[in-house]
């Protein structure tokens, strides 16, 4: 009885057998269908289908060499310009005098920097035919594409980067397959400043080379040098696929993940309002990456922001939302900024951060709110702040609100005062006490009042002239002294 491990090696076998049997007796008109098929999907760019029934030509007859140029066509149109190169070679062994395909292989030659090689193929072709245009412009630009590149190491080599990315960016357009070619212009990129174009070059340069470990570390740090860590661990990933124990890849690889691990979290603690979390693996970030300012950007912006919305230690946000903007300013660390300075009553300083995000974006919903409030407590500030008068915190509840009052107006009655001056300057202050007790009480008031606004401002006269102008209307004591002992019960109507 046979096992299921030696019915699927028969299976295969058998179908190993009727695929080489049908390879040998595929007719011409299968290949011919199989070409045509391809080169229909080549022009709708289904370059995968396409692709699919050239290897299906190309297998079912070795030696048509129609078959070999028409898929080197699908892989110079996906830009691989190896696997063309190489059906290229295939054609011309099999035909030499097929001028289209030595045209075409000294282009792919030429486009990959192997310009001495394009020399002697288009060359070959002139001789035969040294009326072929496009094969002329090709050859007279060669000699002047090398002096070029020559030009350009001298330019790097004395740190000469913008006319090396000028004559770059000429080179690049003929040469645009060469991994040394890109590599220069990542290098004048990095010299001039330039770090995500620098990237962009080395990532080009990346997908034209098969193993190319250096190129990889190199974009993972230079990603992490941009704070994108991230990205930065994705490369490092590709680095050490090629090589698991790489010299730089490996010992560079454990400190981004875990760098990355707590910039992740600091995130998903802020998401979640964890604030105390969030402030915890911001912490971490910046014990375990002390030296590159991008990545410390991302600790200093969370502590800048938990720290705000813990309202505990404001003096901790400050001094990181400071940080942060030495490095980078953004609108909403400016806003953050900003919150504290309400919070301790720097109204100027806040407007100025408020009008400074907005410099920066002006459709900052959050920065153009800030500033009218920044703006309304400003001006407020002239005037009566009824936490001030109160003696309380901008946070404190209603208990601790009517106990200050309490205290107050107990003290600053004016039945209290025999003297006038005295008399008066307690009516003031008595007034402001309740006015004070009012506006806090009451939530919609509250809010108003915290918003920069004062809600008694113009409404508390009218009441006053509508109640005959007598100071103290609506203002009640209850009880009577009694000794050091005595209590007063105020009511504010």
């Amino acid at each position: 009885m046979l096992t299921r491990k030696m019915a699927a090696l028969i299976f295969v076998l058998t179908f190993f057998d009727s695929l080489v049997s049908w390879v040998e007796c595929a007719t011409q008109a299968e290949i011919d269908q199989h070409l045509n098929l391809g080169m229909q999907m080549l022009t709708r760019g289904q370059y995968s289908d396409a692709l699919t029934h050239f290897h299906a030509a190309v297998d079912a007859d070795p030696n048509n060499y129609m078959s070999y140029y028409k898929r080197a066509t699908v892989f110079l149109a996906l830009s691989r310009s190896r696997p063309a190169l190489a059906d290229l070679d295939k054609v011309i062994q099999l035909k030499s005098d097929f001028g289209k395909a030595r045209l075409q292989r000294g282009s792919v030659l030429l486009k990959m920097g192997r310009l001495d090689e394009a020399h002697i193929e288009l060359e070959k072709l002139l001789s035969k035919d040294p009326s072929n245009d496009e094969a002329s412009k090709m050859y007279i630009i060669i000699e002047p594409l090398q002096k070029a590149i020559n030009e350009v190491q001298d330019f790097i080599l004395y740190k000469n980067y913008q006319p090396a990315l000028d004559r770059l960016t000429e080179i690049v357009e003929h040469i645009p397959w060469d991994a040394t070619i890109r590599e220069m212009r990542a290098d004048a990129y990095l010299g001039a400043g330039n770090t995500m174009n620098a990237i962009s070059e080395m990532r080009a340069m990346t997908k034209l080379t098969n193993d190319n470990t250096e190129g990889f570390f190199k974009l993972s740090t230079l990603h992490y040098q941009l704070g994108e860590g991230e990205e930065s661990l994705q490369q490092v990933r590709e680095c050490l696929k090629l090589d698991p124990e790489h010299v730089d890849c490996y010992p560079f690889y454990k400190k981004v993940k875990k760098v990355a691990k707590f910039i992740t979290a600091a995130q998903e603690a802020q998401d979640s309002q964890d604030w105390q979390e969030c402030i915890t693996a911001a912490n971490k970030v910046l014990k375990n990456e002390p030296k590159i300012e991008a990545i410390k950007f991302h600790g200093y912006d969370k502590l800048c922001h938990c720290h705000l919305q813990e309202g505990v230690e404001l003096d901790l946000s400050s001094e990181n939302c400071n940080a942060a903007l030495r490095i980078q300013e953004e609108p909403r660390i400016l806003c953050d900024r900003a919150e504290v300075y309400l919070t301790e009553e720097m109204y100027d300083e806040a407007v100025n951060d408020y009008r400074r995000a907005l410099e920066l974006n002006e459709d900052f919903g959050r920065a153009k709110e800030g500033l009218t409030t920044a703006q309304k407590r400003q001006k407020q500030a002239s005037k009566r702040d009824y936490y001030k008068i109160l003696g309380v915190r901008r946070n404190a509840g209603k208990k601790e609100i009517s106990k200050a009052y309490r205290k107050l107006a107990q003290k600053w009655h004016p039945d209290n005062f025999q003297d006038e001056d005295d008399k008066k300057k307690a009516e003031k202050k008595f007034m402001d006490i309740a006015a004070a007790k009012e506006v806090l009480s009451d939530k919609e008031m509250r809010q108003k009042f915290d918003q920069g606004e004062d809600p008694l401002d113009a409404e508390q006269e009218r009441e006053r002239q509508s109640r005959g102008g007598h100071p103290f209307h609506g203002f009640h004591r209850q009880g009577g002294q009694q000794g050091n002992g005595g209590q007063f019960k105020f009511h504010f109507n």
